[in-house]
C-alpha cells in the first residue's frame, strides 16, 4: 500500500524542497522563545539558578559595543547573563537587545541587533537554541513625498548638469520575501 503523502517517493533519499519557508519561520519562532526569556528576566530578574549565555556576531550592522571588545572579538562573542548585568531590555521595535555589562571593571551597554544573535542557552537546565545566521534586512527608503504644486504652464528652462536618476536597479536585494 502505498503513501500517497510519502515525500521519498520516486526512489528518491530526500523529500522535495518545501515551497513553503519553513526553516524561517522556525528560526522566527526561536528567536521569539529567546525574547520572551529576556523580556521575562528584564521584568522579574533571574530565578535560581537560571542564567543565559548570548552568542552574537560582532561583526553584524548596528551591532554597538565598545572598540576595544570589538578587537578582542571581531567576529563573534558570547556573553554571560547570571549575576552582574543591569538594564536588560528588549525592542521588539527595533529589533534589539541591550545590556549592561561589566568587561575588566568597566561598565559598557551593549546593543545587539536580534538578527546578529546565533545562539541562546540556559545551562541551568541544559536548554539552548541555536540560529541560522541572517542577512541584514535594510528598510525600504521612504518614497519622495509629492509636492501637490500644478504643473507649470510653458517651457521649462532645462538643466544639463542636473538628472535625477534612480539607484533602485543598482541596490543590492535581498531574498525576497516569502
Amino acid at each position: 500500500m502505498a503513501d500517497d503523502h510519502d515525500p521519498t517517493q520516486n526512489d528518491s533519499l530526500f523529500p522535495a524542497p518545501s515551497l513553503l519557508p519553513y526553516e524561517r519561520w522556525l528560526n522566527d519562532a526561536s528567536r521569539g522563545v529567546m525574547l520572551n526569556a529576556l523580556e521575562h528576566v528584564s521584568r522579574e530578574g533571574l530565578a535560581g539558578e537560571h542564567h543565559f549565555y548570548l552568542t552574537f556576531l560582532t561583526d553584524f550592522p548596528g551591532v554597538d559595543i565598545p572598540a576595544r571588545l570589538r578587537a578582542q572579538y571581531p567576529h563573534e562573542m558570547t556573553i554571560v547573563l547570571q549575576h552582574q548585568f543591569w538594564d536588560l531590555k528588549v525592542d521588539r521595535e527595533a529589533k534589539t537587545v541591550s545590556v549592561g555589562l561589566s568587561f575588566g571593571g568597566v561598565g559598557s551597554i551593549l546593543v545587539i541587533p536580534v538578527q546578529a544573535i546565533t545562539g541562546f542557552a540556559d545551562p541551568a537546565i541544559r536548554f539552548s537554541l541555536h540560529f541560522a545566521a541572517m542577512e541584514p534586512t535594510e528598510e525600504p527608503a521612504p518614497e519622495e513625498p509629492t509636492t501637490g504644486q500644478p504643473e507649470q504652464d510653458g517651457p521649462e528652462e532645462s538643466d544639463s548638469s542636473s538628472q535625477v536618476v534612480s539607484l533602485d536597479a543598482f541596490r543590492k536585494k535581498g531574498p525576497s520575501p516569502a
